[in-house]
């Protein structure tokens, strides 16, 4: 197997490459002045099995474009199979029609990358509420892997908290909550969201049991960081003695990471999925163990 990576990918990419002994073809990936993206490879990959790595975190309109260039560029120079390799997939919590018009985003991207002869999709805690099926919507296997298990262990051990218990700020977390909580053997619980606008949420406990515990929030997803702050605050005036918060793509738009922590939280920790100042835990070890599987 060969790696090749578009421009926001480049660190893990490498990394991933180490462990599972792949080399890695160096990519060139830029934006001329007048805003298109050029994409060149410099290596030979007829013939052999690639996977091609690129989050869409943060740029996601320019890193998707540049993916579907370097997709097909490399699918053009006769790859056997191309693997992506997707650590952040965005637009996929547009995946309703909430208001009358609305673009079902997740449905559309899907029929781009049925254009690109991709193999299939490796991707990290995919934001999925409404497809319960990514292989049936996208008509190639999706392996949507999850990097909760490597946080709370990271929790746990750098933090040790005193009687643990973890927290999912709203019903949709409780997947990302039940994962961590069986991974250190815990209680879990969910908290309750009202959500008045894209920013504005109101967070309801639902008569947990937390006074003088330590509680780790875990979510899939940190953006305008709304949600998380109005769940620790809500935690600590319920007698919360620690609260540490905990996601896999720590987006953290705007104010995002000020707000949780001057909410009450002790710390933010996140993945590498995105890069951020609390990209703590690395996803490499996960994606190398599945490529490897691949590999075999």
């Amino acid at each position: 197997m060969l790696v090749v990576s578009g421009s926001s990918c480049r660190y893990l990419a490498v990394n991933v490459s180490r462990l599972i002994n792949a080399p890695l073809i160096p990519s060139e990936c830029k934006v001329f002045p007048d805003g298109e993206i050029y994409v060149r490879i410099d290596g030979d990959v007829s013939g052999k099995p690639v996977a091609v790595f690129q989050s869409f975190a943060l740029n996601p309109n320019d890193y998707l474009v540049e993916f579907i260039l370097l997709t097909d560029l490399v699918r053009d120079l006769g790859a056997s199979k191309i693997i992506a390799v997707i650590p952040y997939f965005a637009y996929a919590r547009q995946d309703d029609r909430f208001k009358p018009g609305e673009a079902l985003s997740i449905k559309t991207i899907a029929s781009i990358f049925k254009s690109l002869n991709i193999a299939s999709i490796v991707t990290v805690d995919m934001h999925l509420h409404r497809v319960s099926n990514p292989s049936e919507l996208f008509k190639i296997p999706v392996y949507n892997l999850s990097a909760m298990e490597l946080l709370i262990d990271y929790v746990m051990n750098v933090f040790k908290p005193e009687s643990p218990i973890v927290i999912g700020p709203d019903e949709e977390s409780k997947q990302w909550a039940e994962i961590a909580a069986r991974r250190v053997n815990i209680d879990y619980d969910v908290l309750e969201k009202i959500r008045y606008d894209s920013h504005r949420v109101a967070i309801k406990p639902r008569g947990l049991n937390i006074h003088g515990r330590d509680v780790i929030v875990v979510d899939d997803i940190i953006s305008t960081g709304g949600t998380m702050a109005e769940a620790v605050k809500a935690l600590r005036s319920y007698g919360a003695r620690r609260v540490i918060t905990a996601c896999t793509h720590p987006i953290l738009t705007g104010q995002a990471l000020s707000k949780i922590l001057e909410a009450g939280a002790e710390a933010i920790v996140g993945t590498d999925t995105v890069p951020s100042p609390v990209s703590y835990v690395s996803v490499k070890t996960v994606i190398a163990e599945f490529l490897s599987r691949c590999m075999i």
